[in-house]
């Protein structure tokens, strides 16, 4: 068991995947937890499977007003804020060139400036109390590209290095701020990115060979590190990134 007992923590896009498996491992650790997500009824059933300290938030992380207004709901019921996920995401796959700049505008509200605007809000809460975590899901599309998904890869490696940067400059007061990438995981986003047809099918079975340990990953397999990262044993640790790919990629 890690150290999250009591511990308050945020996740965006707490409604499914990868958001929802987080929000149950860190209940599961004892924390608190603000599940929040666009789709309230969303966020309400992954409280109901939790089954323990948490409640649900509406939040349109790409709103600087939604988001203040939630987080003041969150503190308003659990007092205060000890750790942030930033988990939300989406993407619309396709070549760059055939992408409009409509979808990109779309992929970096939600990718890149939904990320910012929960720093911008969380922080001056975490350093004022002179402690906090936070951890940004990020993708390995962010460290070494990915076809078909361009600029969700840039938004991913914006946020990569954003977190380091303000790891850097807010070591000193107590918040440590470190990413996590996900491999190919079999979630709704993964889904709709491959489709359903034989293209996805292939796709799949494609990623599987290149995956040492042949099969893609499961929402469940990130929430360990996350939980991790949000507890005391990680008080040392910041401005990492961490990935979990069953060892497709291997950084050094």
């Amino acid at each position: 068991m890690f150290q999250l007992s009591e511990k308050v923590i945020v996740v965006t896009g707490g409604g499914g995947g990868i958001g929802r498996a987080i929000s149950r491992r860190l209940v599961a650790e004892g924390a608190r937890v603000a599940v929040t997500d666009l789709d309230l009824v969303a966020a309400e059933q992954t409280v109901t499977e939790a089954q323990g300290d948490a409640k649900a938030f509406q939040i349109d992380i790409a709103d600087a007003l939604s988001v203040t207004q939630s987080l003041d709901n969150v503190i308003k019921h659990f007092g205060r804020i000890d750790g942030l996920v930033n988990n939300a995401g989406w993407d619309q796959g396709g070549s760059f060139l055939d992408l409009d700049p409509t979808v990109w505008d779309k992929i970096i509200a939600i990718n890149y400036k939904g990320p910012l605007n929960m720093h911008h809000q969380v922080l001056p809460l975490m350093v004022e109390q002179g402690h906090g975590k936070i951890v940004n899901i990020a993708s390995d599309a962010g460290r070494v590209g990915s076809s078909g998904e361009a600029v969700y890869a840039g938004c991913k490696a914006a946020v990569i290095a954003f977190g380091k940067s303000v790891a850097r400059e807010l070591a000193r007061k107590g918040v440590c701020i470190n990413a996590v990438c996900p491999g190919p995981t079999d979630t709704a986003l993964f889904r709709d990115f491959a489709g359903e047809g034989e293209y996805g099918e292939r796709l799949r079975e494609g990623l599987k060979r290149a995956i040492p340990m042949r099969r893609l990953g499961e929402p469940e397999d990130v929430a360990g590190i996350v939980a991790f990262l949000l507890s005391d044993d990680a008080n040392f640790i910041t401005g990492q990134v961490i990935s979990v790919s069953g060892g497709l990629t291997m950084h050094g």
